[in-house]
């Protein structure tokens, strides 16, 4: 069963307002000269470009972005809406327009063109930033991280069965000749983008990198961050 539908008297009153407006900058247009499909256009401009500007004060807000340039676009359009509404209202001889109000009209399509493609194309101020971050994340994890060798499991001695009457001395495993640890190879790949990452942290800073920022900005090893710093020196 369909449920009646409430009257939104809202919902009417802004069809209503709507309309007004658009009727006006239609008239408006056309006593400026321009007839045809061409005075039906401009009050669809001129309503797109205050929805677009909203619409774009919106998002950036959201994101905690400056809304200066769309808050802009968003009072020339309420303007142009505004004027025309009040240029209909008996104070202007629509039989007479002035010069300066046929030059304005006929800049309109110029002006909302600039506007529109401003508010569409413009991106926010971090996305450069965070596209970069994004580029360097990327090109770490291209590398794979080679593990460190385990330690060698400790012999166990043989377990007396008890057949002999005096036990053995035990004997300890001989232990093999330490050898002193060997550093990781290093891909050349990855060389390559720590020295990036080194001239980078230098140009910022004015100081060279140590090895701690190396690796936490490459995400490897200990011993690797070590095995590319020697190579960086």
């Amino acid at each position: 069963m369909l449920r009646p539908r409430r009257f939104d008297p809202v919902l009417v009153q802004a069809v209503i307002a709507g309309a007004l407006s658009f009727a006006h900058l239609h008239d408006l247009a056309a006593a400026a000269g321009q007839h045809g499909w061409k005075a039906w256009a401009y009050p669809v401009s001129v309503d797109l470009l205050l929805v677009a500007a909203w619409r774009r004060m919106r998002t950036l807000r959201a994101g905690h972005h400056p809304a200066r340039a769309a808050w802009t676009w968003f009072i020339v359009a309420l303007t142009a809406s505004l004027g025309a509404n009040v240029a209909t209202a008996g104070l202007l001889d629509l039989r007479h327009v002035p010069a300066l109000l046929r030059i304005i009209v006929a800049g309109w399509p110029a002006l909302a063109f600039l506007g529109g493609t401003l508010l569409a194309h413009t991106t926010a101020p971090d996305t450069e930033v965070r596209a970069d971050e994004r580029k360097e994340e990327a090109a770490s994890e291209r590398f794979e991280v080679e593990r460190e060798p385990e330690p060698a499991p400790v012999p166990q001695l043989p377990l007396d069965d008890g057949k002999s009457e005096e036990p053995a001395p035990a004997q300890l495993p001989s232990r093999a000749p330490v050898e002193p640890p060997v550093a990781p190879a290093v891909p050349t790949a990855l060389v390559d983008h720590a020295r990036k990452v080194a001239d980078a942290h230098r140009a910022a800073t004015g100081a060279d990198i140590d090895t701690h920022t190396l690796r936490a900005r490459l995400g490897v090893t200990p011993a690797l961050a070590d095995a590319i710093t020697a190579q960086l020196a």
